[in-house]
């Protein structure tokens, strides 16, 4: 770990889990100008990122990121990408694994949400204010309307507005974020699994026989977050692998709150789905 100087006024202080996202966020607060750190968590955070960090700590090794916040100062933390499934070099640090043994626990035994939940109440107790992506570099989510060149047809909005109706329905039993319908059918729900895999299931299901043939007409792919979320720990988030297998689960595009949903790399996302003759639209108010 280093030890730095206490950070300008106004600064912020990210917190680096795995993934493009926190690298896209650190772009963001340079475009504007904004003054920030970056604690890398060891065996997450990518290369480049770790590369220019301020200080690199173990994800069990709480303490040492309590101390680094308390000698710095930040006016805010953001906690960006994930930490699900720790690597080896996260948790093999057994001087960091024996000063934490509950938090060892909780990852061995606890999802993704339970552990960043502790640990913005690890913060917040320490005085420290935590906010999320979409405050820190909204730049980042998606926006009222397409993203590239198409538009929803009649039948897929319908099959949009049918999609927001199932999520909101679901939200109070901590589904996940996205749901697969050809019109008013739905062909898959996420869960654990995540986008991706879900995806695959809905190609399965809604081409037949085995996967091949012909998708369903207004096969869309709708996303946003739940009702109530904290919305500091998880957002739901697409890209251009997304939209790539959307297209092959026979999606004829993807809906996305507004305001509530990251997107990844938005102009390689929106040339993809020009590319593959998919719609990718921000939504907003009333279903």
């Amino acid at each position: 770990m280093t030890e730095v100087d206490p950070a300008p006024e106004g600064a912020l202080v990210l917190i680096a889990g795995a993934g493009r996202l926190p690298e896209l966020v650190a772009e963001s607060l340079r475009r504007a100008r904004r003054p920030f750190r970056v604690i890398a968590l060891r065996g997450f955070t990518g290369p480049a990122l770790r590369a220019g960090a301020d200080a690199t700590v173990d994800l069990l090794d709480l303490a040492a990121t309590l101390k680094l916040l308390r000698r710095w100062g930040p006016a805010v933390v953001v906690p960006a990408g994930g930490v699900s499934r720790p690597s080896p070099a996260a948790i093999l640090n057994a001087g960091a694994a024996l000063r934490n043994r509950e938090a060892l626990r909780a990852i061995a035994g606890g999802g993704d949400d339970r552990l960043l939940r502790a640990a913005v109440t690890l913060v917040e107790e320490e005085g420290h204010r935590v906010v999320g992506v979409h405050e820190a570099a909204p730049d980042l989510l998606c926006p009222h309307g397409p993203l590239g060149r198409r538009a929803p047809d009649s039948e897929a909005v319908a099959a949009i507005r049918t999609g927001r109706g199932v999520l909101d329905a679901l939200s109070p039993y901590d589904l996940g974020q996205a749901v697969v319908l050809a019109g008013d059918r739905i062909l898959a729900v996420e869960g654990p699994e995540g986008t991706d895999r879900m995806l695959a299931r809905a190609r399965a299901l809604g081409r037949r026989p085995f996967g091949f043939g012909r998708a369903m007409p207004a096969t869309v792919l709708v996303k946003a977050p739940k009702v109530g979320q904290d919305r500091r720990i998880d957002l739901p988030a697409i890209g251009p692998r997304t939209v790539r297998n959307a297209a092959r689960a026979g999606c004829v595009g993807l809906a996305l709150e507004a305001g509530g949903t990251l997107v990844i790399d938005r102009t390689a996302t929106a040339a993809e789905a020009d590319r593959l003759g998919l719609f990718v639209v921000g939504y907003g108010g009333a279903p």
